[in-house]
């Protein structure tokens, strides 16, 4: 048998230190009139935390299931639902191309920075090219993550790192309404990612790395590569379950592959080929085809000047305005030949001897 290892998680909070949490949502004096009421929820959250209520609406999973009688989540059947009407938009040869346009910056005027970015204004460019091709452009600015009330992409817990069965496609941990990890906006991002036919991320560089929010979905998007359709064949969360499923063989299935991509990355000072390099791996790795090597930027804005006049560096530079709608001009041709056959991955033709 396998081990299944234990001994890092911390004991569940006491209820006092779970009450001063609870109310931290409450600190405004506007809401000291409603005291009792907040009390009044304060004891139904306690509840639902300590009786763990994950889930508090499911049904059985019914046909098609490893477990028919499994009791799933109401909010994880919606949210697979969309996904399979997404997938079957998205291979109908009769259907319009769609492109998924990520901004994939942190800073928009709406909040702290005051300002848009350079990223948006590039995206902006790279639209009106999408769009003039005839192409329905999905603009994904993840930006809003940092100036939208109670809008999450909460983190990714690793379960494909205790067996890839455990990571479900879609996302099985949240919303997790006993720790009030709601309004999880990756729900609808599966949806979105599912029914493209390419994708073009257009992102700054933050030391070195990609923006957090974009992290953020890309870590979510571990099940797409790999991830079990089937929570009912691992009992939800059963590691063992999940153990035991990978060693009996697993195909780690890629939801997404098929789909082309796009890629402009800037900066300032530094790192931008090495974040460039690392979102086409991860996205190669997913087994989306890339546009080409016009389809894959990377490039300095205002080097080494100040941040204050950023944006006038991007109006000067008239190359890299180019350049950036060269991206979305092969991403076009790119979806042209996908969606006509004559452009198709290698790796499928081929015997993989490591399936990971």
């Amino acid at each position: 048998m396998i081990e299944i290892r234990k001994g890092q998680a911390p004991a569940p909070l006491e209820r006092a230190p779970f009450s001063v949490r609870f109310r931290a949502s409450f600190t405004d004096p506007a809401f000291r009139g409603e005291d009792q009421a907040i009390t009044r929820l304060e004891e139904i959250a306690w509840a639902a935390y300590t009786e763990g209520r994950k889930a508090p609406f499911t049904r059985k999973a019914g046909p098609g299931y490893a477990d028919p009688d499994y009791a799933l989540s109401v909010e994880w059947i919606a949210t697979k639902e969309r996904i399979e009407q997404a997938q079957v938009r998205w291979a109908d040869p009769a259907s319009p191309s769609r492109l998924l346009l990520i901004c994939g910056s942190a800073r928009n005027d709406g909040t702290c920075p005051g300002e848009i970015s350079k990223s948006y204004r590039l995206l902006g460019l790279a639209r009106e090219v999408l769009e003039q091709a005839g192409l329905q452009v999905d603009v994904l600015d993840l930006s809003l993550l940092t100036s939208e009330y109670n809008l999450h992409i909460h983190p990714c817990k690793g379960c494909a790192s205790t067996a890839m069965p455990l990571c479900h496609w879609p996302c099985s941990c949240y919303p997790n309404h006993a720790l009030n990890q709601t309004n999880d906006w990756m729900a609808e991002l599966y949806e979105r990612w599912t029914a493209a036919h390419a994708v073009l991320i257009v992102t700054p560089v933050y030391w070195y790395q990609s923006p957090s929010p974009l992290k953020l979905m890309m870590d979510r998007l571990v099940c797409a590569d790999g991830g079990n359709p089937d929570p009912t064949a691992t009992g939800g969360k059963k590691a063992s379950l999940a153990k035991a499923l990978e060693l009996a063989g697993w195909d780690y299935p890629q939801h997404l592959a098929g789909r082309a991509y796009g890629l402009m990355v800037h900066g300032d000072v530094a790192g931008v080929e090495s974040s460039r390099r690392a979102l086409s791996d991860w996205l190669d790795w997913m087994g989306l085809i890339d546009a080409g090597v016009q389809a894959r930027l990377d490039r300095y804005i205002g080097y080494y000047g100040a941040y204050a006049t950023s944006h006038a560096a991007l109006d000067r530079d008239a190359a890299v305005q180019e350049e950036t709608r060269n991206v979305a001009r092969a991403l076009v041709k790119a979806v042209q030949e996908l969606r006509a056959g004559r452009l198709q991955s290698v790796q499928p033709a081929l015997t993989r001897p490591r399936p990971k």
